[in-house]
């Protein structure tokens, strides 16, 4: 897909290379509320940090790499742990090798790549829910680097958004009108609809006509190279959105074998080995809010695919919430 990036910003105006520079670079989407699309992640950035494609981003498109840490006038300092309940090192892990259903309603996890147990709850809480602890999901963050748990598609805890969209107060009012087309794109890519209205809320809260920061498009929050072949040029389209957003998020499925952490984090620009000063470093420039949400994994997983609303539920969903900041 990198190739057809580089083509297409051979060919493409300048004002489309600045989308896809400073969108997802078919990689990934931003998120949060108060202002729909604000929170674009440049992706080709991200990735040039990461030391396994560095080579590989720099000879597709020019992108500019964030600083690094030592580059920063202040270098940004990881939230101190958590008091509340943490992972432990026993329960959900490699030995639970099925990758079936969710069990006893909570995530089934193939393998936990030695972040320890899930940390799962059946109540949603500030930092976990029956998709694991947000210390899980963002496994190695304040360490190393992103060092996802393996888990596939079955193995999450979600409700069915055409059960829960027309409901009084559902988490998905905005979403009501677009429930068929989100299952008829869910159905032809083999993703369950409300990982796909998910999206939507985190990126555009599910409004159409939304423009991001970088000049994504949408619900979806699409980039100028994926809204190639919009019908009369216009990417808001409902149908063409939703449908070019299923067609990305599947093939970051099959990009990922199946693991749904890197590819709903790829989404939002984040990529195996980032680090908190790496998520965190353009808070720094003049870009503050081309940060990655750290919380992302916890609202979407433990929030909207639960029928929460991650953005007004009290207490707030997350740990991190670097992107405060940028208010």
């Amino acid at each position: 897909m990198k190739l057809i990036v580089s083509f297409l910003a051979l060919f493409t105006t300048v004002a489309v290379q600045v989308v896809v520079q400073a969108g997802h670079s078919f990689e990934k989407l931003p998120a949060q509320r108060a202002a729909p699309g604000r929170h674009a992640a440049i992706s080709a950035r991200n990735k040039a940090s990461s030391p396994a494609s560095a080579s590989s981003t720099a000879s597709t498109t020019s992108t500019k790499a964030l600083p690094s840490a030592s580059s920063l006038t202040s270098a940004p300092t990881p939230p101190a742990t958590s008091s509340a309940r943490q992972p432990s090192t026993s329960g959900n892990g490699p030995s639970n090798n099925s990758g079936g259903r969710p069990i006893n309603g909570l995530v089934n996890v193939i393998s936990s790549k030695g972040c320890g147990s899930s940390g799962a709850t059946e109540k949603i809480t500030a930092l976990s829910g029956p998709n694991g602890h947000i210390n899980f999901l963002t496994c190695g963050i304040n360490g190393t680097g992103w060092n996802p748990p393996l888990i596939n598609i079955k193995g999450i805890v979600t409700v069915d958004l055409s059960a829960v969209a027309h409901q009084k107060d559902s988490a998905f009012a905005n979403c009501q009108d677009f429930v068929a087309t989100f299952e008829q794109y869910g159905s032809q890519y083999g993703i369950p609809a409300i990982l796909l209205a998910s999206f939507a809320m985190q990126e555009s809260s599910c409004i159409p006509s939304t423009v991001g920061g970088a000049g994504e498009q949408g619900l979806m929050q699409l980039t100028g190279d994926k809204c190639v072949g919009a019908p009369n040029g216009d990417c808001m389209d409902v149908d063409f959105n939703i449908g070019a957003g299923a067609m990305f998020f599947s093939q970051l499925l099959d990009e990922n074998d199946g693991d749904l952490l890197s590819s709903i984090g790829h989404y939002n620009g984040w990529f195996r080995g980032m680090t908190y000063a790496n998520a965190t470093a353009a808070a720094h420039g003049g870009s503050c809010r081309e940060q990655n949400n750290l919380d992302y994994l916890h609202q979407f997983l433990n929030g909207w695919c639960q029928n929460i609303n991650a953005y007004e539920h009290n207490p707030p969903l997350g740990e991190y919430f670097n992107l405060n900041v940028c208010n």
